[in-house]
């Protein structure tokens, strides 16, 4: 079996690393003095890297998705799976599909679901499109779970931002909470406080924290109030405190949630 890893960075290394262990004949490609994998074959070129894989991971960054996609179009096997593994938005997977458009090739549109330096290959991913099956069959050999969308190209992506929300607005509540901690001289006690919640973190703690911010919004609003001055008078930042507060006014406001506006309307605004 051969494979091609377009971009050596971190993650593209590692699935570089990885593959080849696992018996693959890897070729791989990056424009930057990056180290190669054990194991891997540097290329002098995308195209050439490409050339004769049954297997294309593509991890070059967002910026250069489709301009990679474009010049390796021409030079992919046959019923080649190409997948773009790239944490981009749903527009530029996209366009890396029309990219591939009329050729004799799968494109598989990846979401990575978890930090690929915990568990390399073997990294969770969510894939649609004509390749994801082909996909989640050669990398389940590696032990990572892929679960298979339905829907167009572009339907990973919008989950990946999806949990995005989440996963990086967790990193700038812990982030902005340590910082205080650190003002106040007790950033190890603060610590140990937010790793205890998120021990126990499941389903419950979820549902507590969506019932409970809609049942006493009112109540934190004056309490996330207080959380601000303090930070204020600590010299420490308040950015995610104060989007707190605004989404408990606005739950203070209308407990109920009301329906998504569309594309549409959010563009609209942002005008």
């Amino acid at each position: 079996m051969r494979a091609a890893v377009l971009g050596l960075g971190e993650a593209g290394g590692l699935y570089a690393r990885d593959l080849a262990a696992a018996g693959w004949a890897v070729s791989g490609y990056d424009p930057a003095p990056v180290p190669t994998p054990d194991g891997v074959t540097r290329a002098g070129s995308a195209a050439a890297a490409v050339e004769g894989a049954e297997l294309v991971l593509a991890l070059t960054g967002c910026g250069a998705a489709v301009a990679v996609a474009q010049a390796v179009a021409d030079h992919l096997a046959p019923a080649a799976c190409y997948a773009d593994l790239n944490a981009c938005g749903p527009d530029v997977k996209r366009a890396v599909g029309r990219t591939l458009d009329g050729r004799d090739v799968r494109m598989a549109e990846v979401a990575v679901l978890a930090p690929v330096p915990r568990q390399g290959a073997a990294t969770p991913l969510a894939a649609c499109g004509p390749g994801a099956v082909a996909l989640a069959a050669h990398l389940g050999r590696l032990g990572a779970p892929v679960e298979v969308l339905d829907g167009p190209i572009g339907t990973a992506a919008q989950r990946k931002l999806l949990r995005s929300v989440f996963m990086k607005g967790l990193a700038a509540v812990v982030l902005e909470c340590l910082a205080a901690g650190a003002a106040a001289g007790c950033e190890e006690w603060v610590r140990a406080q937010v790793e205890d919640e998120l021990a126990g973190a499941g389903p419950a703690l979820v549902d507590r924290l969506v019932t409970g911010s809609r049942a006493h919004a009112a109540r934190r609003v004056q309490e996330v109030q207080a959380v601000i001055d303090e930070l204020v008078w600590l010299g420490s930042p308040t950015d995610v405190s104060r989007a707190t507060l605004a989404w408990l006014t606005r739950l203070a406001g209308d407990p109920a949630p009301g329906p998504a506006p569309d594309r549409a309307q959010v563009q609209e605004a942002q005008r």
